[in-house]
């Protein structure tokens, strides 16, 4: 049996970080939203290759502020956001809180990203504003220029929820680039932290402006003097007044400096981590021999989160990897239509593929610290059960 912990995450905060921030506070600097939030925004828009980006308390509220600028900018044609069945809570509840409509779409069995044929009924038949689009576990989304087309031919508006995916890239550009606003986590346990935090990127100026009036309140006072004073003169607004004006029904989801000072040290480490993520997941896929693994799209770059496995024996496997004091969860929320969150609002919906992942799908460590005999370990005790009966998504 091991005895060694092999666990899901490596806080990548480590203690050359920790004596940098110390010596910093001590210069008694700015610790809420300041100049450093400002800074980690150009980097890591640079980073990423879009012009702007906007720093917020968590990747959860990121998804939230992407939703609520595009109502506050009238940019919606309806209600109606569609949402992939197998991704996170806040993907959909976001969706409910503001008070929209999701409308939930199957994953396919290549990148467990969205499925295109189900995707374009949907579009064909609902109508919808609003795709978010979510890359599970650092996987680009299978046919993402087919998806941008499609978003284009009906109409629908392209956001990504790239919070498990920092790094990873298709045909060269890092994923987030291809959506009017995608988003990003810096929780403890992802690819890169800030404690908690998260981040949006657009090319949009008007959106980049909401973003920043509705991330503090609704107010002015982070923008640009263009959108300051086009706003003052619309509402015929003094100098004085306008400190207290609020344009929006905004929120307060700001971060600070410190986790801004936390976040451009971070990115400094991002590659290095990327690759030894991008190796672990290959080496997986090497020595892995269930029926199902991820198939990521040519000409991209997977910077894993975690591994997923979907194998009929997941109950045994699972009960042997803990045992073996492995940390395994299962496959991201499975099928969100089948959560309580779900049923008691519209009623229990099933699918073809993000069911059997509720029911089989979990996933197993990868991080920039594990060794390959964690992995050869790992895949060890899952090949034990691997047979030609394993199950297989459509």
């Amino acid at each position: 049996m091991n005895t060694k912990p092999i666990n899901l995450i490596f806080d990548t905060i480590d203690k050359d970080d920790l004596e940098a921030i110390s010596s910093w506070i001590l210069t008694n600097p700015q610790l809420t939203k300041g100049p450093q939030t400002i800074e980690f925004e150009k980097e890591f828009a640079q980073y990423i290759g879009k012009k702007h980006a906007v720093f917020c308390n968590s990747g959860s509220s990121a998804i939230l502020l992407m939703l609520y600028a595009l109502i506050a900018g009238k940019k919606m044609k309806n209600k109606k956001v569609v949402v992939p069945s197998c991704s996170w809570a806040t993907d959909l509840s976001s969706v409910i809180h503001l008070g929209l409509e999701p409308v939930l779409v199957d994953v396919n069995s290549f990148t467990l990203s969205v499925s295109i044929p189900e995707l374009e009924l949907i579009f064909k038949n609902e109508n919808p504003s609003v795709l978010l689009l979510v890359s599970l576990l650092g996987i680009p989304p299978h046919k993402l220029d087919e998806i941008v087309t499609l978003c284009k031919k009906y109409g629908v508006i392209l956001l990504g929820d790239h919070c498990e995916s920092l790094g990873s890239s298709f045909d060269g550009e890092k994923l987030g680039c291809h959506e009017l606003m995608a988003c990003y986590s810096f929780y403890y346990s992802h690819t890169i932290s800030t404690i908690e935090g998260g981040m949006i990127v657009t090319d949009d100026q008007e959106l980049y402006e909401i973003l920043k009036s509705i991330r503090s309140h609704g107010w002015t006072r982070d923008n640009s003097e263009e959108f300051k004073t086009k706003l003052k003169e619309q509402w015929s607004t003094t100098e004085f007044d306008s400190l207290y004006t609020f344009y929006y029904p905004g929120f307060n989801l700001r971060s600070t400096d410190i986790q801004a000072f936390i976040g451009r040290r971070q990115l400094k480490k991002l590659d290095h981590i990327c690759k030894k993520r991008s190796d672990n997941y290959h080496l997986y896929k090497s020595l892995l021999k269930t029926d199902w693994l991820p198939k990521e799209p040519e000409n991209s770059f997977v910077a894993n989160f975690c591994f997923p496995i979907i194998h009929e024996n997941r109950n045994e496997i699972v009960k042997e990897l803990i045992e073996n004091n492995i940390q395994c969860r299962p496959l991201v929320a499975g099928n969100l239509g089948i959560h309580p969150v779900y049923i008691e609002r519209y009623g229990r919906k099933e699918f073809l593929n993000a069911s059997k992942i509720h029911e089989h799908g979990f996933y197993v460590p990868n991080n920039d610290t594990m060794s390959e005999d964690d992995i050869k370990l790992i895949c060890s005790i899952i090949n034990k059960y691997c047979t030609s009966d394993d199950t297989e998504v459509e």
